[in-house]
């Protein structure tokens, strides 16, 4: 049994310590806004927040998170900036398929935390690794302006 904190809260989950924290969430926690896409870190639907920063929940084991916080796109809402880039994620009309969202909004909050007024290169190595099939990367780079402008 391992005791992770998500979303602010100590949860206890049944699972070997190597599971990775992306099918702890999905299959222990029933949390399925975080995406399985590729299985090795490559396209970035897997993205949850550990203390902050965006990581690769497919390959982290529940093992290396232990005592960490980790935020899901569960949380988005609640959160200031978060919901910033869901309101400009909408106003944007970003989504086509929708199925890389949950890890690019998650992406996205991370460096509108550290950074309200990114510049595209900012944004190209914050979003480096979140992939979209559909192609819809300007209108997620004007959704990342948009929310920093928000949130100034």
């Amino acid at each position: 049994m391992q005791t992770l904190n998500i979303n602010g809260r100590d949860v206890q989950v049944d699972a070997d310590p190597s599971t990775p924290v992306l099918w702890a969430l999905r299959d222990n926690l029933n949390m399925t806004g975080t995406k399985f896409g590729c299985g090795v870190a490559q396209c970035g639907a897997c993205t949850v927040h550990l203390n902050g920063q965006p990581i690769r929940s497919c390959v982290t084991p529940i093992s290396a998170v232990a005592g960490q916080k980790i935020t899901t796109i569960e949380a988005m809402e609640a959160d200031k900036v978060g919901k910033a880039v869901q309101d400009a994620w909408v106003r944007h009309d970003v989504p086509q398929c929708g199925y890389c969202q949950s890890g690019q909004v998650m992406s996205a909050t991370a460096l509108l935390r550290t950074n309200q007024n990114p510049t595209d290169a900012d944004i190209d190595t914050a979003m480096a690794g979140n992939i979209c099939r559909c192609g819809t990367y300007q209108r997620m780079r004007a959704a990342i302006k948009d929310a920093g402008k928000t949130l100034a």
